[in-house]
């Protein structure tokens, strides 16, 4: 087992990476909305209510972004596009002030900036969130769009300008998002041809991914290779990582929750608990945060086993972050390891 020393030595490197992050960028945005300022409205007689604040953060691919900044990485390229509307000024906006380059993220006049709207009713502990509002784009990805992330996405590996590429595959629509299915196919095609760490994430359709590592959850995984049962025990998801790894040709981390992480190749599996839970948590980020966590030990050499413990470390100190969508940071870490 990787020892405190050997973590600290792969976050070290951290520093030294040049990562992009290929998909869904989405604006996360919070109304915060104050109860006993609300009114009943004269034209309609429903309750008008009032916003006193407004949040806003990169979410989706955006908080990929974001733990990739707080995990001290040094160069993050963001490839996909918003729209030219108010929400992408804040999307972009919040990416700039992680450091995330822009210069490959399309600014479409005729598509939404996706966006997450989240009334949050104040309460007197805190506060509670009611009915989202979802902002997504439901006609399919425009070709000429397609071609721009798929030339940028291989000029960024052929050219060597990074160390790894995050796939941040958000949208349930089949090709209404950045991760369409010629994207996915030029991503095996880099990924066969190219020795860096590829690795993606998708919430439908992680079993349509070739020549890339994948993380699934334990469900997503059972259904990528034909299963409808959940998955009995460690033993047979170890078996279904290791088939889906076989077919897929790079390695699979299956996140468990509370269970952790295994980590497998066509050959072996190695199972990594999480650590034990501390009082309240919130796990709204936790796959994200895991999912930096991963790619950048990979990137900087470190074996299934080293990334699948830093994913599980960067995931304990995100879901002790209470009612926001947090990050973890070298400190932080090493603070949890002591």
């Amino acid at each position: 087992m990787t020892d405190k020393n050997e973590v600290a030595a792969l976050l070290d490197r951290f520093a030294q990476l040049r990562v992009a992050v290929v998909g869904d960028f989405f604006l996360d945005k919070y109304l915060i909305l104050d109860p006993s300022l609300s009114e009943t409205s004269i034209e309609t007689g429903l309750e008008a209510r009032q916003v006193v604040a407004i949040r806003c953060s990169p979410g989706a691919a955006g908080t990929v972004t974001n733990n990739l900044s707080a995990l001290g990485v040094a160069t993050i390229y963001a490839v996909g596009f918003t729209g030219d509307d108010g929400e992408g000024y804040d999307l972009r906006k919040g990416l700039h002030t992680t450091g995330v380059l822009t210069e490959h993220l399309q600014l479409l006049p005729d598509r939404f900036t996706p966006t997450y709207t989240k009334p949050m009713v104040m309460t007197g502990t805190g506060e509670r969130e009611i009915e989202r509002l979802d902002i997504k784009n439901r006609l399919p990805l425009p070709s000429r769009v397609e071609d721009r992330v798929i030339a940028d996405m291989t000029a960024l590996v052929e050219s060597g300008s990074v160390d790894a590429v995050l796939v941040a595959d958000q949208v349930q629509e089949r090709n209404c998002g950045v991760v369409t299915d010629r994207v996915r196919s030029a991503l095996k095609s880099l990924g066969y041809a190219s020795p860096i760490v590829i690795m993606a994430d998708s919430r439908v359709r992680i079993g349509e991914f070739s020549q890339v590592i994948v993380k699934p959850n334990a469900a997503e995984a059972a259904s990528a290779v034909g299963m409808t049962d959940p998955l009995d025990d460690l033993a047979e998801t170890a078996a279904v990582g290791r088939r889906l790894a076989s077919r897929n040709g790079r390695p699979v981390f299956i996140t468990l929750g509370p269970n952790g992480i295994m980590a497998c190749d066509r050959d072996s599996a190695v199972h990594v608990p999480a650590l034990p839970v501390r009082g309240e948590i919130d796990i709204v980020g936790a796959g994200d945060s895991a999912f930096a966590g991963i790619v950048c030990a990979l990137a900087v050499g470190g074996s299934l086993e080293q990334a699948a413990l830093v994913g599980n470390l960067c995931a304990s100190v995100t879901i002790h972050k209470l009612g926001t969508t947090g990050t973890a940071s070298a400190p932080e870490i090493m603070a949890l390891l002591s």
